[in-house]
Parts: C-alpha cells; structure tokens; sequence
C-alpha cells in the first residue's frame, strides 16, 4: 500500500509565494512522472504541472513563469513552488504519482497514487 502525504497549503494574499511538498512512502515503487493537479469550486480538474524522470516538465499554460515543478524520483517526493499567486489559483492541489511507461502525463487516469489534497486560497 502506498501512502501519499502533502503539506504547504494555506491562505495568502495576491503576489505572495506557497510552496507545496508531497511524499509517497509504503510499497516500494519508482515513479516515472510526478505531477500536481487542481481542482476549483465548480470546476473540472487540470493539470498543474508534471515532470518526468528525465526532468522533462511541462506546465499549464496559466502558471508559467510563476510556478516551478521539482522532485525526486528515486524518493518519490515532488514540490511545487508557487510564485506571484493570483485570486485564480484558489483550489484543491493534489500531487500524484505514476510508475506506468509511456503514458500520457496531461491525464490524471495515467496516475496511479494520489495525495488528500491540500488547500490553496489566495486573496485579492
């Protein structure tokens, strides 16, 4: 059984900084993609950002150049840093991983462990 614990969520003001953990421990198992996901009130779930093995990421067009995807593979652990928030940000972030190859990382069904879900608001 794996386990998938993130942290670093919390309310702060537009412009401001948060920075998301997450840390996958039990089964032992090597992830091939990480990524963050988030959902909004009303809203579909999207893709954050991933990043791969290789250290190949991509990001939704709306967080680039403010958000930055890191992580550790071989630990299972991934971060996001969050910079220059904005009120749109707000939304449930949940960090997954996937040991699958040649999947297609935009799609949550290519992940196989997800996080609970950490809370994100940011105020205007």
């Amino acid at each position: 059984q794996v386990q998938v614990v993130e942290s670093g969520g919390g309310l702060v003001q537009a412009g401001g900084s948060l920075r998301l953990s997450c840390a996958a421990s039990g089964r032992t198992f090597s992830s091939t993609a990480m990524a963050w996901f988030r959902q909004a009130p009303g809203k579909q779930r999207e893709l954050v950002a991933y990043i791969t093995t290789g250290g190949n990421a991509l990001y939704a067009d709306s967080v680039k150049g403010r958000f930055t995807i890191s992580g550790d593979n071989a630990q299972n652990r991934v971060y996001l840093q969050m910079n220059s928030l904005k009120p749109e940000d707000t939304a449930v972030y949940r960090c997954a991983f996937s040991p699958r190859v040649g999947a297609n990382w935009r799609y949550g069904a290519s992940y196989d462990y997800w996080g609970q879900g950490t809370q994100v608001t940011v105020s205007s």
